[in-house]
């Protein structure tokens, strides 16, 4: 019995040594690489380095988008013991507010634990040394010094630079996570949002060697992050302010292009807003008096508002019927006031109640005669009049460089009858030969129109961006003009004619806009327009004070200067401004442009 007792004890000593020894052959011999890795993992830990984000600069080289210092405070959750007990301790050190918490609570839940978390974003300095003074009672929370977004413009340059926001659930479908994975912002509107991948920059790493407690003793290797880089814009900041200014206490859009290679020298949608409000983090109090007000601060009128054009469309319609062969030059008809289609006793009013007399081209348009508009539109058809102001680009977008660009509308039969499914009337026709009805057009769009004109059929793509990198970066500039194919006309004279009646518009006796060319040292072209807000019964008459501010018809302006050697070309909307309201504010920035840029003066005579 004591042997077999040895016996077994014997067996089974051998088997657990057994088991020892093909336990270590399995840890030292069959996995010898997967655990010495684990093991270099345990001691050797990669961080990454985010990437310092691109400036953005004005065509002169203001500074429009920067970085300036910021604080953080963060948390890695593997490293806290009770996240909630510690967030109660917070709330009675700091301001935490009710959109800060929840946003914390959603990244949390979204994060991997050993992913940085942010709390509390750009903190002052008195809230860095209150927290300094108590970090031993957060384990896991930690400052973190980093670089926020600054809007220095504010409100001047929003709608065009846009702004930046935190990395959403949304965008973390779309970018590369290895690339922003120490990132927290992205580019939301604008130029933030059309060049992030420029601005962002790459993402860099270190490898550092830490103890058993995770705390950091030595870097090991570090490959640095790659910078975003720096974007100059064609916007004239100078001009911006003008423009901004030049609107004040009134809403509406001014968009300002170069003639020659279609950059954007201004743009402005008024009124506008704070884009720093979005970089901490925007209060959802804030946000929604903004979403929900009647002004609509958020919203980009320059690039998609849509109006009717009015009269601005004019010269478009007389360059049609010229070409069409559907009018003469020197053809005169009879405006007393009111325009009938056959058998039809509707009247389609002229602006001027007695009407204008004797008129042929050049004064319809220098006297903005809504009769011989009415008629033309009549005899060219509403398939011409689509197609001719398709050619000009209405109805689709520009292809400016910057997202949220609204294409307009040109209606036509087939359109209608397939979005309203009712046929399309003749006097719905008659209307479009005014620039009203159904008929829809972008300041951006009357600015491009503008454009085309003033340089006898030559198109430019509108664009913001005209320099990636440092001036003189080989490869980086972008060409002077993007360009598309002209728009022809069967005869190159039709040109002149036009831009002639637009200059007797502006310097011509009776032209519509003569009191802004008065004294005038540029000689510009221009075409004003009025766009109903409601249409008046026919047979009624309403006194102009009597209507409501919002109720007020929109004031439109086109115009280029100078005339003989264009340089920029201007659109012009003032909501519920009223008829005349837009042309005093054109001369007002095409002399400020001018002043600024004398040049121009002595080319164009």
């Amino acid at each position: 019995m004591f042997q077999r007792r040895v016996r077994f004890g014997v067996a089974v000593m051998l088997a657990l040594a057994f088991l020892l020894l093909a336990r270590l052959v399995y840890l030292q011999v069959l996995n010898h690489e997967h655990f010495t890795t684990l093991s270099q993992e345990n001691r050797l830990k990669i961080m990454p380095i985010a990437p310092t984000r691109g400036l953005i600069f004005s065509r002169s080289g203001a500074v429009l988008a920067e970085n300036r210092p910021a604080f953080f405070l963060t948390l890695i959750p593997e490293n806290a013991n009770n996240v909630s007990g510690s967030l109660d301790r917070l709330r009675k050190l700091l301001n935490l507010s009710r959109d800060e918490l929840e946003s914390f609570s959603g990244q949390l839940k979204r994060a991997r634990r050993f992913e940085r978390v942010t709390l509390k974003n750009d903190m002052s300095i008195e809230e860095v040394s209150v927290f300094s003074a108590n970090r031993h009672l957060f384990p896991g929370f930690r400052i973190q010094a980093s670089v926020t977004r600054h809007y220095p413009l504010g409100k001047v340059m929003a709608h065009v630079i846009g702004y930046v926001g935190r990395i959403s659930a949304t965008d973390l479908d779309i970018i590369d996570g290895t690339n922003y994975s120490v990132t927290t912002h992205i580019g939301k509107s604008g130029v933030e949002r059309a060049r992030e991948s420029v601005l962002h920059g790459k993402v860099g790493y270190q490898r550092v060697e830490v103890n058993a407690q995770g705390r950091i003793l030595r870097v090991v290797e570090r490959v640095p992050p790659v910078p975003g880089k720096d974007i100059y814009l064609t916007v004239d900041a100078d001009l911006q302010k003008e423009a901004i200014e030049a609107l004040r206490g009134r809403n509406g859009a001014i968009v300002v292009i170069d003639t020659a290679s279609g950059g954007v020298i201004a743009s402005v949608s008024v009124p506008s807003f704070d884009p720093n409000e979005f970089v901490g983090g925007i209060s959802s109090s804030l946000y929604e008096s903004w979403s929900n007000s009647r002004e609509r601060p958020l919203f980009n009128r320059a690039l998609q508002g849509q109006y009717p054009p009015g009269s601005t469309v004019k010269p478009i319609l007389a360059l049609a019927g010229l070409n069409y062969g559907v009018r003469r030059p020197d053809e005169k008809i009879w405006c007393h006031g009111w325009f009938s289609l056959p058998a039809d006793d509707h009247r389609y009013r002229d602006w001027i109640k007695d009407g204008h007399g004797q008129v042929d081209l050049r004064n319809s348009i220098a006297r903005s005669c809504d009769v011989y508009f009415y008629k033309l539109a009549h005899d060219l058809g509403i398939q011409r009049l689509h197609d001719a102001l398709s050619k000009f680009g209405f109805g689709t977008a520009t292809g400016v460089d910057i997202p949220g660009e609204a294409a307009g509308l040109v209606p036509s039969p087939a359109w209608k009858l397939r979005t309203h499914g009712t046929p399309w009337y003749t006097g719905e026709t008659v209307i479009v030969g005014i620039g009203q009805g159904f008929l829809l057009a972008t300041p951006l769009q009357l600015a491009y129109v503008t454009a085309i004109i003033a340089n006898r059929g030559e198109v430019s793509i509108p664009h913001f961006v005209a320099q990636i990198g440092e001036p003189g970066d080989a490869g980086q500039a972008f060409p002077s003009a993007h360009h598309r194919p002209r728009v022809e006309l069967s005869n190159q004279r039709y040109w002149d004619m036009i831009i002639d009646a637009m200059v007797e518009v502006v310097h011509g006796q009776g032209g519509t806009a003569r009191r802004s060319g008065t004294g005038s040292p540029v000689r510009f072209a221009g075409k004003t327009g009025t766009s109903q807000v409601f249409t008046v019964p026919q047979g009624v008459e309403i006194d102009e004070e009597d209507i409501p501010t919002h109720l007020k018809d929109h004031g439109l302006f086109i115009a280029y200067a100078p005339v003989d050697a264009p340089e920029i070309a201007i659109a012009i909307v003032i909501e519920n401004g009223g008829s005349g309201s837009a042309a005093p504010v054109a001369r007002r920035l095409i002399d400020q442009y001018f002043e600024k840029n004398p040049q121009g003066v002595r080319a164009g005579g």
